[in-house]
């Protein structure tokens, strides 16, 4: 089988409080759900109808076995994602203080079974075949993983075979790195490899030291992908190939947690992408998608439908809105 897409990487059980506007000591109720960037994005292109899958590896315990069924339940195949002994399968805690205060406790130390991922492990042609492959920052940070990871990027090449697509999400989280400079060499090695760059201004400045919106494309053009997506929160999003900019406003929603919206843009980018739509059009889907995902509690069960996502462009005012430059 060939895969729409393929993500690799983070993977985990997300303990997120069914109470909002209050600090985790606290709150009285929780919810479980699965979780991790990768993971969250792979569920998102399976939402859109795409033949997914994730490469990642869990703990030998309940929570690894949550994650394998909960993967596929939201069809996503979990063949690749592989039992490691030792290391727990990794929770997250939240606090949630809507519109914009959402912050994350990561359980994922002094590893986490999504990092020893080794490349003796990767069925590299499977990922070669994929149309879209998907790699974020974090799945860079360690050994094992990282050789893996780019391992994973070079077996496609600068230029994936027939056409294919290559997506690096940026997803630099501080707390996994030693320093912003140790992530940023890190990124220089797998940026050539990618196609696409997706990133907020802060991914960006750690990717190639710019958090100017139109200088941090400019530098991720120049670092070798075909098409830099510069995610700017309330100010919406920017994209630029080597010959056009396009700049899109956000979609307006009552914000509930915004943790999982990235994730909810990066697999309706993948939908748009894999269908050739125009660019604006890409965007316009992504942003929508995202947004959709921000309005609810959760992340994975968040991630909406085709038709979910088209239902609120319809009645966005902003749907039109983006501008195009040649």
């Amino acid at each position: 089988m060939t895969f729409d897409v393929i993500t690799m990487g983070r993977v985990g059980v997300d303990i997120y409080p069914l109470q909002t506007n209050t600090r985790l000591p606290d709150v009285r109720t929780f919810g479980k759900f699965l979780g991790g960037s990768a993971a969250n994005v792979a569920v998102a292109a399976a939402r859109h109808g795409r033949r997914a899958a994730l490469v990642s590896r869990t703990g030998t315990d309940p929570f690894g076995e949550y994650l394998h069924r909960a993967l596929r339940d939201f069809g996503v195949d979990d063949r690749w994602v592989t039992p490691v002994a030792g290391p727990p399968t990794p929770v997250t805690f939240c606090e949630i203080f809507p519109p914009d205060d959402f912050p994350i406790y990561f359980y994922r130390y002094p590893t986490a079974p999504d990092l020893q991922i080794h490349t003796e492990e990767l069925d590299l042609d499977a990922i070669r075949a994929a149309r879209v492959f998907w790699v974020t920052g974090t799945g860079l940070c360690q050994e094992p993983s990282r050789s893996a990871h780019l391992a994973a990027l070079a077996a496609r090449g600068p230029v994936p075979p027939g056409g294919g697509t290559t997506v690096f999400d940026l997803d630099y989280r501080a707390v996994f790195w030693p320093s912003r400079e140790r992530a940023r060499e890190v990124y220089q090695q797998a940026l050539p490899y990618a196609t696409v760059a997706v990133g907020n201004l802060d991914e960006c400045l750690t990717a190639v030291g710019e958090d100017e919106p139109h200088a941090a494309a400019e530098a991720l053009l120049a670092a070798g992908v075909t098409l830099a997506v510069v995610k700017q929160g309330p100010k919406g999003v920017l994209a630029r190939t080597p010959t056009q900019t396009v700049e899109v406003p956000p979609v307006e929603v009552d914000v509930v947690n915004g943790i999982g919206a990235g994730d909810g843009f990066g697999g309706a980018l993948v939908h748009g992408l894999l269908a050739g739509w125009p660019l604006e059009r890409v965007l316009r889907f992504a942003n929508a998608a995202g947004a959709i995902v921000a309005s609810k509690l959760e992340c994975s069960s968040a991630m909406p439908t085709t038709d979910e996502v088209l239902a609120v462009l319809g009645r966005d005012a902003n749907a039109g809105g983006g501008v195009t430059h040649g």
